[in-house]
């Protein structure tokens, strides 16, 4: 038995995750392993654009620590000592890049991590509530949710709170923050699933558990301080 599932059945951890009033998801590389469309997106909207731009995968591993695409962007433009790209063109240039991936993922789709929908529906069944904190856009989430859930998908969260709809994106917790306003629940009536590093610490400081499913781009970031740490959310059968 891997340490994970020890701890799951000596530890009660599923009943701490039950009771739970309200589960917080992350989307990308927790709800989905979106990270390689997203990354294939960029390049697809800097060769549309005419830059000589290629983000391999240890330079978007490297950027996504990075919270945000137009931030990423606006990151690597600055290696330059004069940077190429105005706000406004970064803003267009993302906007490109966002349409290619809602392009992808409508073509070839990206299913949902393992565990995932068994654990939106034991949620639902228990009554708990769920939401959405994520530092992805809201087109980002419809395009990656009404394919992999439905049309209905918005049906199944009760408030969703995106990068824009703060100030600060993550590891800031605003985007937690919002959410636990919007539920009127303190954070210890509330566990957010999370993925990375940066996710952790944003929900750790509005005062959140964290359950931690790691995903492939972040692997190797520090969970200390994670209620639980796990490959994938099926060894969770809660």
């Amino acid at each position: 038995m891997n340490q994970a599932l020890a701890a799951i059945r000596s530890g009660g951890m599923r009943d701490i995750i039950a009771s739970a009033r309200a589960l917080i998801f992350d989307v990308d590389g927790t709800l989905a392993e979106t990270e390689e469309v997203h990354r294939q997106s960029f390049n697809e909207a800097f060769a549309e654009a005419g830059l000589d731009w290629f983000w391999d995968r240890p330079t978007y591993a490297r950027l996504l620590r990075v919270a945000g695409g137009k931030e990423r962007i606006r990151a690597f433009d600055q290696r330059n000592a004069v940077p190429l790209l105005s706000f406004a063109e970064i803003a267009a240039l993302h906007r490109v890049k966002t349409a290619r991936y809602a392009a992808l993922i409508a073509a070839g789709g990206c299913p949902l991590r393992p565990g995932v929908w068994s654990w939106l529906s034991s949620a639902r069944r228990r009554g708990q509530r769920l939401a959405i904190a994520t530092t992805t856009s809201h087109g980002n989430i419809d395009a990656l949710l009404s394919v992999a859930l439905g049309l209905d998908w918005a049906d199944l969260f009760e408030t969703i709170v995106a990068g824009d709809d703060v100030p600060r994106k993550k590891p800031a917790p605003d985007v937690y923050d919002a959410v636990l306003a919007r539920l009127a629940l303190r954070p210890a009536d509330c566990i957010a699933i999370e993925d990375s590093g940066n996710g952790l610490v944003a929900a750790s400081r509005a005062g959140i558990p964290v359950v931690v499913t790691r995903s492939a781009y972040f692997h190797d970031d520090d969970l200390t301080g994670a209620l639980l740490v796990v490959d994938d959310l099926s060894q969770v059968d809660y």
